[in-house]
């Protein structure tokens, strides 16, 4: 509900660009190429120390993962896993990013979009 809310807000809701940044998210997580160095899609972890601090990690950290109250042990509870392994990532497309939790499971990764970037 988070992602739909500022989807909508973004007037990005069922548009190409998010549908596109969706099906971008079937490319999977590459642990050889974790971090994004442009010009790739795919999902990218996302990594606190970067500097400057760009609209992307404002959203992710200042604003999902440091709120108490934003979800964050909600999802790991689901999942039954402590909040710590759940790590900050960016769905790539060339028009939008989309921001969530991806658990890296034994059989099965687990990804769980919460925002938006049109940035």
């Amino acid at each position: 509900m988070r992602l739909k809310k500022r989807a909508i807000k973004d007037r990005v809701w069922k548009s190409k660009s998010l549908l596109k940044a969706l099906k971008n998210a079937a490319y999977g997580f590459d642990d050889k190429q974790a971090r994004s160095r442009g010009g790739a899609d795919g999902i990218f972890l996302i990594d606190r120390h970067f500097t400057p601090k760009n609209e992307m990690m404002k959203k992710l950290f200042d604003g999902f993962f440091e709120q108490p109250k934003s979800g964050l042990i909600e999802i790991a509870a689901a999942l039954d896993v402590e909040p710590s392994v759940l790590l900050p990532v960016r769905v790539v497309s060339h028009d939008l990013r989309l921001l969530g939790v991806l658990y890296r499971a034994e059989k099965e990764d687990w990804l769980i979009l919460v925002d938006c970037d049109v940035s």
